[in-house]
């Protein structure tokens, strides 16, 4: 295995956003992602991260959490031991996967 700062265990970036309708992307902070979890609005990131990562075994990269035409969706990307980058939309909600793109 090579020594990519990608591949090395333990690498965890995490943005969260939420995108208004002036396409500007607030910041979602901790807080009111908990109360969205709480309230039952989306579904705890893990899941879709665990989802993620069976469908496409290798590391997981980056998740950022969006508010798309009514809906939060989660966008997680994974990297495969080949360095091969996914990224899967979710339904925050639902856990529905709603759309799968390699990433260049």
């Amino acid at each position: 295995m090579t020594d990519s700062p990608l591949l090395r265990p333990g690498i965890l970036m995490l943005g969260l956003f939420v995108f208004g309708s002036a396409g500007q992307a607030d910041e979602i902070g901790q807080d009111e992602i908990l109360q969205l979890v709480e309230q039952g609005s989306i579904a705890p990131l893990q899941q879709f991260i665990d989802d993620a990562l069976s469908r496409y075994p290798g590391r997981f990269l980056s998740a950022e959490l969006e508010h798309d035409d009514g809906r939060y969706v989660y966008e997680i990307e994974v990297i495969s031991p080949q360095r091969q980058v996914m990224e899967l939309e979710y339904d925050a909600l639902t856990g529905e996967l709603l759309e799968v793109e390699e990433d260049d």
